[in-house]
């Protein structure tokens, strides 16, 4: 087993672990490979391993990647954009992935629904939560879920899939899940007003079983999969 494969199944057994604890099933919590930074063999690596879905932060860099794996013939893979979305770039974002995790204001979405491709299927997405009110992170507030909510939902070119929050570092487990919990609740009750919503991509490494045990049913590994960053992105 080579040492992304391994490392997979370890974050994977950790993932189940989690859910366990907690009462869960470990299907609930889906894993989202983050692959910014990293070439295209690691990658490959990871999909000859069993992963699918991949996180990328930067537009251009994922978008050579979606390219490269679609002409290799891997069309079943899950390209999602994590990271902040400019306009100038939301094309390239509305032509190539799947998801966009990092929705905070009418503006793009509405782009994003203009310039999905009417030949596919809606770009899902999520409304990025600033949960911690951090002024370095993107994001809404929860009191601006609500508007922000009901005006994508209404977008033809996109599906509103839930949430999404980059919670600040936090070293204690408790507060780790009291703000999850924050995210949780408020995600719930999105379920209850949108039958499209089912997704909370909430957790990172060092707050995945906190996430888990509140109720996050996506969480995002990278360094944990490939290893630290290995190349300057473009």
């Amino acid at each position: 087993m080579n040492d992304i494969a391994h490392n997979l199944a370890q974050v994977r057994d950790k993932i189940s672990a989690a859910a366990t604890r907690c009462g869960r099933a470990s299907e609930e919590v889906s894993l989202l490979a983050v692959s910014k930074t990293k070439p295209a063999s690691a990658i490959a690596e990871a999909i000859d391993a069993g992963q699918r879905a991949f996180g990328e932060n930067y537009v251009q860099e994922g978008v050579d990647k979606i390219r490269y794996f679609q002409q290799a013939g891997k069309a079943s893979l899950q390209w999602h954009f994590i990271g902040p979305l400019q306009s100038n770039k939301s094309r390239l974002v509305a032509e190539h992935f799947d998801w966009c995790h990092t929705v905070d204001r009418l503006r793009i979405a509405t782009r994003l629904s203009d310039q999905r491709p009417a030949g596919i299927a809606p770009l899902n997405i999520l409304i990025q939560i600033n949960i911690s009110d951090e002024n370095s992170k993107s994001g809404i507030t929860l009191a601006e879920l609500d508007t922000l909510a009901e005006q994508v939902a209404v977008l033809p070119g996109l599906t509103l899939r839930g949430l999404m929050a980059i919670p600040a570092p936090e070293t204690s487990y408790d507060r780790q899940f009291a703000v999850a919990q924050q995210m949780a609740v408020a995600f719930e009750a999105l379920k209850a007003r949108y039958t499209t919503v089912d997704t909370l991509s909430l957790g990172m490494s060092d707050d995945m079983e906190a996430a888990i045990a509140a109720g996050s049913t996506m969480v995002r590994i990278g360094t944990a999969i490939f290893g630290a960053r290995d190349y300057t992105p473009k």
